[in-house]
């Protein structure tokens, strides 16, 4: 089992719509693509200055359907239509769950 881990931060002038979209995309990529195991997506509570936005886990089957889901199209739309214009930063890890 591989667990990617992502932590989001957004850019100052991402709107309350946006952020919306983004944490909502990355539900329907629970249902949407095939690879993903498992799926969790939390905004942040805000009880620290300075955490990240949005933090998604995701568990795959295997190293392979991590990287299915990295080319898959709907993950891809998310990453251009909906991340890239509101994106600060972004760490990721995988790990072996």
């Amino acid at each position: 089992m591989i667990r990617h881990v992502l932590l989001l931060g957004w850019k100052p002038e991402a709107t309350s719509a946006q952020r919306e979209a983004a944490l909502q995309g990355f539900h329907r990529l629970g249902d949407h693509v095939p690879q993903i195991h498992a799926l969790t997506a939390r905004m942040d509570a805000g009880l620290a200055e300075g955490n990240a936005d949005l933090m998604v886990t995701m568990d795959f089957v295997d190293a392979a359907a991590w990287r299915a889901y990295q080319e898959h199209p709907e993950h891809r739309a998310l990453i251009e239509n909906v991340l890239r214009p509101i994106l600060a930063r972004r760490t990721a890890i995988q790990v072996a769950a």
